[in-house]
């Protein structure tokens, strides 16, 4: 069973904004520094970021701007990343915190999911949550400014048998009804696997950020049903498999597949790794 939400879901709004902030860090400064969190909703969008980079407020209103698709009030918070954490990474890049990890290979019921998924956003880009379970072949679908007899009609061409649409009938969605927090659908982008933390607002230092994505790259690469690890904040290298992998490997190896398989960290929040 897997849940998936398109990237106009309020928290899809909210990862993704933070994943243009890190795409535009990464512009300003040679291995940036960011921890942000969004809570976008109701006419307001609140942003706090720890950072090394010098952001100007006017270039975080035109991202949020462009990706919420209205206007809102931004309310900005920046401030420089604590002391301690800061000296961690000072002279070589050291796991950022404590966490345990798990990557999975994606699953057929994943993979059909997130294809009707992308197809259905193709054609209609409104905010959407989806839900799939293979073993009863049931479909749960719940899109917005999208009648629900023509969300069934598309959604009959899968072949799937039992199909749920729009339980409550036709609705409106977006950042007017319901708040978009970063980070709350994790399940959606990372399917099975589990992360020590968040995968958005953060930079690839981060190993809630390079750990996940590394781990989930070899997971799929190798055909492994299954990636573990765990790690601690100042480790140098990870056990992985058996093998002792340097930090450094990790977070170039993540970074490479961020910017040129998925197309930046804005692009990894629209829809996760999956």
């Amino acid at each position: 069973m897997f849940e998936k939400v398109n990237p106009s879901h309020p928290d899809k709004l909210a990862d993704r904004i933070g994943g243009a902030i890190v795409d535009l860090g990464y512009k300003l400064q040679k291995n940036p520094r960011i921890a942000g969190e969004c809570l976008i909703g109701h006419g307001v969008c609140h942003i706090i970021i720890e950072t090394s980079v010098d952001y100007n407020e006017k270039d975080i209103k035109e991202i949020v701007d462009r990706i919420s698709d209205s206007k809102v009030e931004l309310d900005l918070k920046i401030v420089p990343q604590d002391i301690y954490l800061a000296t961690n990474q000072s002279e070589e890049i050291k796991c950022g915190d404590n966490g345990i990890f798990k990557a999975c290979k994606i699953s057929d019921e994943e993979v059909k999911l997130t294809k009707i998924v992308r197809k259905l956003y193709d054609e209609n880009p409104t905010d959407g949550k989806y839900i799939f379970d293979e073993q009863t072949d049931t479909f749960i679908a719940c899109q917005s400014n999208i009648k629900t007899e023509k969300l069934r009609d598309e959604l009959a061409k899968t072949g799937i048998k039992n199909i749920v649409v729009n339980p409550l009938g036709d609705w409106t969605g977006g950042i007017n009804v319901d708040t978009g927090a970063t980070n709350r659908k994790l399940g959606s982008d990372m399917g099975r696997a589990v992360t020590g933390g968040g995968l958005h607002f953060k930079d690839i230092s981060k190993s809630d950020v390079s750990v996940n994505v590394y781990l989930h790259k070899i997971a799929n690469e190798e055909n492994l049903s299954e990636v573990t690890c765990k790690c601690a904040i100042g480790d140098k290298t990870l056990r992985i498999n058996g093998k002792e992998i340097s930090y450094k490997q990790i977070t170039d190896e993540a970074f490479d597949y961020i910017m040129n398989k998925i197309g930046g960290f804005e692009k990894l929040a629209e829809w996760g790794l999956i």
